[in-house]
């Protein structure tokens, strides 16, 4: 690895929020990752796309903190991470739903965004008892879900279980919003959805650009793909293959790019962001 890692500045000297540089992972001799490229910039959608086998959930499960990459630089704003837990890339500001979800369905919805953070009384019953703050928990999850805008879940004390798939997206992106400060990591959100719920999780991963926070979106739904993201990253055989935007390429492109048919020269590709977010005043 060398000492200098070019990180690219978009308009205005924009730098990244998150980078990937060279970074290698192999399960024995399964390689998952083999020199792979990434870079995020504040206030946009990036969508990872590519073929089965590409590398785009070890590529993320390397931020999530899931996977340690072999070899590589990672840095979060600006700064050079190493996680080696899910719990470490948390505290780092790295939020991730997965497509299991990681939700209980047998707890209600306030227990389920506040699930491993959960809010302890004060005085001695927290302390001592450890016996948690649940009216705290639902009035500040019921407040997150409104400043998300997400008025399909209701009744903040109804359980995960009696949800539909749409709103049980709803409860972990939520959660993932709620504490995630500085990157949110999506891993095939609508996979399992039907249109109008697919429909409603896009608009609240819209909802989270124009609150200013970055989202990777990992989807083998290319259309939905070329409607949200702001620049495309397109991984083959473990590493970034191009980086383009929906007004620079096709869906068609997009798929020969994945298979190989099409190569995009380096002074064609958006390493880049195509827009700057909106800042106050």
């Amino acid at each position: 690895m060398s000492d200098t890692i070019d990180h690219p500045t978009g308009l205005d000297g924009l730098a990244p929020i998150l980078t990937g540089r060279g970074l290698v992972k192999t399960f024995g001799r399964v390689v998952g990752l083999n020199g792979a490229d990434i870079d995020l910039f504040p206030g946009e959608v990036l969508a990872v796309i590519g073929d089965n086998g590409a590398g785009k959930s070890t590529l993320i499960k390397c931020f999530s903190g899931a996977h340690v990459p072999d070899s590589g630089e990672m840095t979060v704003d600006g700064q050079q991470v190493e996680f080696s837990s899910t719990h470490e890339a948390r505290a780092g500001g790295i939020e991730t739903v997965f497509q299991t979800l990681a939700v209980a369905p047998a707890l209600d919805i306030a227990s389920n965004l506040y699930l491993g953070r959960e809010i302890r009384k004060e005085g001695i019953l927290g302390q001592l008892f450890r016996t948690l703050d649940k009216k705290r928990m639902r009035t500040q999850a019921g407040q997150h879900l409104q400043d998300l805008g997400i008025g399909t879940l209701q009744d903040i004390t109804q359980a995960v279980e009696t949800l539909s798939g749409g709103q049980r997206q709803a409860v972990a992106v939520a959660r993932a919003a709620a504490f995630g400060s500085k990157v949110i990591i999506l891993d095939e959100p609508t996979a399992a959805l039907g249109v109008r719920e697919s429909a409603r999780v896009l608009q609240l991963i819209d909802d989270l650009r124009n609150r200013g926070m970055p989202v990777i979106l990992i989807s083998h739904n290319m259309p939905q793909v070329f409607e949200l993201a702001d620049r495309i990253h397109v991984q083959r055989l473990g590493r970034r293959a191009a980086v383009i935007t929906p007004d620079s390429h096709s869906m068609n492109d997009a798929v020969a790019i994945m298979t190989g048919a099409l190569e995009v020269p380096d002074d064609e590709q958006t390493l880049g962001p195509v827009r700057v977010p909106a800042t106050e005043g």
